[in-house]
């Protein structure tokens, strides 16, 4: 398939050459665009300011030292992150994209991945770094780190100094995966990972000439700056950019934003839909317009939700919108990003199994929706050629048959080289062979998360370590949050984690939901809970033992929005998530009352399937960088 950004063969081999061909080409014509509060265009870059501005960051990069080194990269959303970034990329620093810090954890995190990194260099805005200084005064995570503004005026010329140019070895990001135990991995990835991953894309989702991104997702998390800035970069064609606060706070300025500048491509998690879907149903997409020039709706998650899919669909179909838009697909940090997605102008497969033989590690075809024990897994498409999906025993390390559930291995040009400073890592999860492989195969990425093909398309099931067993049968605790979120009118999506609980006899299955004050106003705290309770053993035949109910934003989430269900664990285990007035956090082994329910006996034993796995895969989905919403915690 012939793609629409430059000539992957000739001149283009990095990033920094497709951005001199842009300003060569087309250098006058917008390339980036930020939002104001996510509606009013306040900022703008050509290809050419974007050029100048990035050698002149590398220039002064270059000075400092840094060419060869990481450095961190502080920013919020707007165009200043995309200058440094293409500047660190310019003069071959590797730059390490991290949250703004708005709270001690997130500063916590800032330092273990500086450390990790080996630098002390924090490249930020003048307005950030003043914020720092002012609101951590004297934070040992802040001790000896070099906070390095790049927002101040350009002086001098970018011409009294020799450019190294990058080759498609050199390092050109350090992406750190959220993680779920507070110890971030840095995923080296090359130029040569990244160029391949928007090949792959542009080949998967072709970006026409006169197409446009509307991008909400922050941009230090690896699916925000691929769609919000590689992507468009690569194909020539402008992106819009807003904070993901603005999206957060009101869903519906995104499908404004697409409606009123005419995006054809845009990329969110599957929550971020039904947060959409959900805000028709209430009245609040009123303003929303013409959403029929929208050709790739991007969905990822772990996995994709088919009531979300249809909900979306639904919903916004009276505003043009095509049910063949909507994009299912698969990533990871390791490997770059995409790794499956499902084809333009195909509507989304689903595929109606038997909930039983699921459970049981294979995907059984029944009829449809309305068979007995149905429930629905959603497509996230195929692999472009050059990159392969094998489905494996995660302990026998033997590949598995269609239809059979086991760990997704992946093997291609975008899989990145490792993380950076742990070898034995890096051996274990990116450079994994199969049990029948006498040596001279191809290694594989070994993602930790769990899924099977069918007719050479890749159905995520969930992750590894977070499956659920008892009696023997495999439960999903996202099927079992997805029962705890619908138990009740206003509880929000993305609201609650499913774990188990070693109290020194037995594991016990714990819920944590979050609800704030208009839904327990409405339901009350001990209906609340027996509504859940009742939701999950009714539509997932398994019982819960512990039922807590927090504050919103009490569970803690990834930068990406996902539920970070073992760090909620800990929370739990140490009695530190904020409970709602009324409700009484449960010491270790205790449950809260009120689950209307007899705990199961000593046999009926639930545990954690796959303690031992690589802890690889920050499979993509996102979230806002302040969003109340969905947590914000790193």
């Amino acid at each position: 398939m012939t793609t629409t950004g430059p000539d992957p063969h000739g001149d283009v081999r990095t990033l920094p050459d497709a951005l001199r061909l842009r300003a060569a080409k087309q250098p006058d014509e917008t390339a980036y665009v930020f939002l104001r509060d996510g509606e009013v265009p306040h900022e703008s870059l050509t290809y050419r300011e974007l050029h100048e501005a990035a050698r002149h960051r590398a220039a002064t990069f270059t000075t400092d030292g840094l060419t060869g080194r990481a450095a961190v990269l502080l920013y919020p959303s707007g165009l200043e992150f995309v200058r440094t970034l293409l500047g660190c990329m310019y003069g071959r620093v590797a730059g390490a994209p991290v949250q703004v810090p708005r709270r001690r954890d997130d500063l916590a995190r800032l330092r273990r991945i500086a450390d990790d990194a080996g630098t002390t260099t924090v490249l930020t805005t003048t307005e950030i770094a003043h914020e720092l200084t002012e609101r951590y005064d004297g934070a040992p995570e802040l001790a000896g780190l070099t906070l390095l503004p790049t927002d101040t005026p350009a002086t001098g010329s970018v011409s009294a100094v020799d450019l190294p140019a990058p080759v498609p070895s050199d390092t050109a990001l350090l992406q750190y995966t959220s993680g779920s135990t507070g110890d971030p991995k840095g995923v080296v990835v090359s130029h040569a990972n990244f160029l391949a991953n928007v090949v792959e894309t542009d080949e998967l989702w072709p970006c026409e000439p006169n197409g446009t991104v509307v991008n909400w997702l922050p941009l230090f998390h690896d699916m925000g700056m691929l769609f919000g800035v590689v992507m468009p970069l690569w194909a020539g064609i402008p992106s819009y950019l807003m904070a993901p606060e603005a999206f957060i706070r009101r869903p519906a300025r995104w499908l404004e934003a697409i409606a009123r500048f005419g995006g054809t491509h845009a990329a969110a998690p599957s929550f971020a839909y039904e947060l959409c879907a959900r805000a028709a149903a209430e009245g609040r997409t009123a303003n929303v317009g013409d959403l029929s020039r929208w050709r790739v709706a991007a969905n990822g998650a772990e996995p994709v939700r088919w009531s979300t899919v249809r909900a979306f669909t639904d919903a916004f179909a009276p505003h043009g919108f095509a049910p063949q838009a909507m994009c299912p697909g698969y990533g990871l940090a390791e490997n770059t990003l995409k790794a499956t997605g499902s084809q333009q102008d195909h509507t989304p497969r689903v595929l109606w199994v038997s909930a039983p033989a699921l459970h049981n590690g294979t995907a059984q075809p029944v009829a449809g929706e309305q068979a007995e024990d149905a429930v629905p897994a959603v497509s996230s498409g195929v692999p472009v050629p050059g990159t392969h999906i094998r489905i494996v025993d995660p302990d026998t390390r033997q590949a598995l048959p269609d239809r059979h559930v086991g760990e997704i291995w992946v093997t291609g040009p975008c899989v990145a080289g490792g993380y950076l400073g742990r070898p034995e890592e890096s051996e274990d999860t990116f450079r994994a062979r199969l049990a029948t492989d006498d040596g001279t195969g191809p290694t594989h990425l070994r993602t930790g998360d769990l899924g099977f093909l069918h007719n050479g398309e890749l159905y995520v099931t969930g992750r590894r370590k977070d499956v659920i067993i008892r009696k023997g049968r495999n439960h999903y605790p996202q099927d079992i949050e997805l029962a705890a979120e619908r138990a009740a009118p206003g509880l929000q999506p993305n609201c609650a984690a499913a774990f188990s609980v070693d109290d020194g006899t037995r594991e016990r299955l714990t819920i944590v939901v979050e609800a704030d004050g208009r839904v327990l106003t409405t339901t009350g705290l001990d209906a609340l809970r027996h509504r859940v309770h009742h939701a999950i053993r009714e539509t997932q035949r398994i019982t819960p033992d512990t039922i807590l109910i927090v504050r919103r934003g009490a569970i803690p989430k990834t930068s990406s929005g996902k539920v970070q269900r073992r760090a909620c664990r800990t929370l739990y285990q140490n009695n530190a998530l904020r409970t709602v007035p009324g409700e009484q956090a449960p010491t270790a082994g205790d449950q809260p009352p009120a689950t209307g329910e007899q705990a199961p006996a000593a046999g009926d034993q639930t545990s954690v399937a796959g303690e031992q796995a690589p802890a690889a895969g920050d499979q993509t989905s996102v979230a806002g960088e302040q969003a109340p919403a969905v947590g914000g915690g790193a």
